[in-house]
């Protein structure tokens, strides 16, 4: 069982572990507003803190809070899911109001049908009535744990050269 965890200092050393399997997969980190290419963690998490205020939002972007799913029996981080609370045109088209990944040590175990979960539950506790989530559309994993938690395909849209999959839930 996972649990969604707010991200904050103490969690340096376990963001630094999970950003360094994806580089050392030379994948990209989705879901994790900018955790690919941060130069440092605090950097990073200062990112994070700023996008959640609207005080405080760095220009193109958008209101957004992102968790850490956290396995509840040793309370290893297993993903990472961000919640954009609302969409400007760009994420409208390509980027949703959900982004997530699971790191590749813990694939293939109904983790990130358990994140979207919860995830939504979030999203139901913001008011959201339905939200955006797109995916590549090879990548058949995602198209499948969105469509388990009622996504219906919308379109597909062609987005840097890749042909991308629009799906809404109702929450």
């Amino acid at each position: 069982m996972l649990k969604l965890i707010e991200i904050d200092e103490t969690l340096r050393k376990e963001t630094l572990d999970y950003q360094s399997e994806f580089k050392s997969n030379d994948e990209r980190i989705h879901g994790s507003a900018g955790l690919t290419e941060a130069t440092s963690f605090e950097e990073w998490l200062s990112a994070l803190k700023d996008n959640e205020k609207i005080e405080t939002l760095r220009p193109g972007r958008v209101l957004a809070t992102t968790y850490f799913a956290q396995r509840i029996e040793d309370g290893k981080i297993v993903g990472i899911i961000d919640i954009r609370h609302t969409l400007n045109e760009y994420m409208f088209q390509f980027g949703g109001h959900i982004g997530y990944s699971i790191r590749k040590s813990e694939r293939r175990k109904g983790y990130a049908k358990e994140m979207l979960g919860l995830a939504l539950q979030k999203c139901k506790d913001l008011k959201l009535d339905r939200v955006l989530i797109t995916c590549d559309q090879d990548n058949l994993a995602s198209a499948r744990t969105i469509m388990s938690q009622g996504g219906v395909l919308e379109n597909e849209v062609m987005n840097d050269g890749k042909m991308m999959q629009r799906y809404w839930i109702q929450c």
